[in-house]
């Protein structure tokens, strides 16, 4: 049955959760030292004590040099009023923050204990051994299925006492729509960047290796774990006499083909690269662990629809709250568009885009969350179609307060000095979720001032003019992204302190 989430749902929740040591991820590189306190020494008997006036947000921003826009909101989290705003009703791309609204709108629909599950199924009858029927490995849209557990899978299998398969070996990843890409826009070979299916490993990436011998370089494509490598087959790397581009992708139908630059290989190396084919690079990986056990399997078929089957072995996931705890420390866009969509099936919405599926989140968000006009392309964050504005994700806060046990999902990072190390007891606390593109900068959550005083705040800059000019080969390491992306969270920093001084 569909929940219905209305702002009476969190008015009417626990109280608010308290926020314990947090910072912010990805942290500002300049802090303001905190006051001295215990041990340090008085002024001075007759002594004049100067106070220091905090330095106005037009002058932080202004110091910043980030040209394009800069929308903040603080808001008193105790009663809800606004205390501090600048271009707060300006729409802006949240992205990594976009992650947080994802969050609560599967919590909502979803609940916190919800499970994904894996299964392998059969048709057919299992007597002395053999599988007289056909094998399906059926996906439920886990996102965080993984290399260890399609091996363990395979070992169930053996341990049934199964040592032979007649039939077809299929695979089933319609639970949800099947996607090229999250945001097309983006270079081919960033991992961050996979496709989004039914049946989901390793977080749709494979692992890429390069070694140079005698005799030119050796390659491997593998689905890699702390305990197996297996070989993958359905991606191939092929090494091409070019200097440009240095990653080149290819349907190839059965298979995903790349090809990289010699020239841009040094002696060794590895990284992940997305995969386009992820239903049957699942598949491709049990069969080969099947084998392992002494079960041979056919090459694997998709199966659009599974007959009647019944389940023999079952892979479940951790709840829900732990696979968004999860997503949010370490911002997987697959694990949020995979929630996403699967939120909006359990409201009952037919979206096969993730646009569709996020216009009708954008709703929910709307109404329930207070965001007033808030416009997501995804769920994740990464198209930069997604405008929100400071406002609408500060009221989001605000009514989120409300949601037991919220804040305790975001992730707690010390906060830092100008040169990068941190600040041991800090007396501002806070409680945040970062978001990055190229020339975007984003920070939405809850703070605690010195004196205990708990704010509410987002934070967007961007400047979309010089993001739109970045060429899509360029996309990766943009001249200027990252020295931009550091005064952003500088600047971030700044103002949180600022409200720590002015309002606690």
């Amino acid at each position: 049955m569909t929940k219905i989430f209305s702002r009476r749902f969190f008015l009417t929740a626990a109280a608010s959760a308290s926020f314990g040591h947090v910072a912010l991820a990805n942290a500002p590189l300049t802090s303001i030292r905190p006051t001295m306190r215990g041990g340090a020494a008085k002024p001075a008997a007759g002594a004049k004590t100067v106070q220091v006036k905090p330095a106005t947000p037009q002058a932080l921003i202004e110091a910043a040099q980030l040209g394009g826009a800069v929308g903040y909101a603080v808001a008193d989290l105790k009663s809800g009023k606004l205390l501090e705003t600048n271009k707060q009703t300006l729409g802006l791309p949240p992205a990594s923050t976009a992650k947080a609204i994802t969050a609560l709108y599967a919590l909502d629909a979803l609940g916190p204990n919800f499970r994904f599950g894996t299964q392998i199924s059969t048709n057919g009858s299992i007597a002395n051994g053999v599988v007289s029927g056909d094998l399906f490995l059926i996906g439920g849209g886990d996102p965080t299925l993984d290399t260890n557990a399609l091996f363990d899978m395979a070992a169930k299998l053996k341990a049934l006492g199964i040592r032979e398969v007649r039939g077809q070996f299929f695979y089933v990843d319609n639970a949800l729509p099947n996607l090229n890409d999250i945001d097309p826009s983006q270079p081919e070979h960033v991992s961050y960047n996979p496709a989004v299916s039914g049946l989901n490993l390793n977080f749709n990436r494979v692992h890429f290796e390069w070694r140079r011998g005698n005799n030119g370089y050796s390659v491997a494509m593998d689905a890699c774990s702390d305990r197996h490598r297996p070989a993958v087959y359905i991606s191939k790397m092929a090494i091409a006499a070019r200097d440009l581009p240095v990653y080149s992708y290819k349907d190839a139908g059965a298979f995903d083909q790349w090809s990289v630059a010699r020239g841009a290989l040094g002696k060794s190396g590895s990284r992940w690269l997305p995969v386009r084919k992820p239903g049957l690079y699942a598949a491709d990986v049990f069969q080969t662990f099947a084998r392992a056990q002494g079960i041979v399997l056919k090459n694997p078929k998709r199966s659009t629809r599974a007959p009647k089957t019944r389940a023999i072995v079952t892979h479940t996931s951790a709840p829900l709250r732990t696979i968004l705890r999860d997503m949010l420390k370490f911002s997987t866009n697959l694990t949020a568009e995979i929630v996403g969509l699967t939120a909006t099936r359990q409201r009952g919405g037919r979206a096969t885009t993730l646009r569709a599926s996020a216009q009708l989140m954008s709703r929910w968000a709307n109404d329930a969350l207070s965001m007033g006009n808030s416009s997501f392309a995804d769920h994740s964050g990464l198209s930069d179609a997604s405008k929100v504005t400071a406002q609408g994700m500060v009221n989001a806060m605000l009514v989120a307060r409300r949601r037991a046990g919220f804040a305790e999902l975001l992730k707690p990072i010390a906060m830092r000095d100008a040169k990068r190390k941190v600040i041991k007891d800090h007396p501002i606390k806070v409680n945040a979720k970062t978001g990055t593109l190229n020339f975007v900068s984003a920070l939405s959550g809850y703070m605690t001032a010195p004196d205990g005083t708990q704010l509410a705040f987002a934070m967007i800059c961007a400047d979309t003019n010089r993001r739109r000019s970045i060429k899509k080969s360029e996309k990766e390491a943009p001249q200027g992204g990252r020295a931009w992306n550091r005064r952003a969270k500088a600047l971030q920093q700044k103002l949180i302190e600022r409200w720590g001084t002015v309002y606690g």
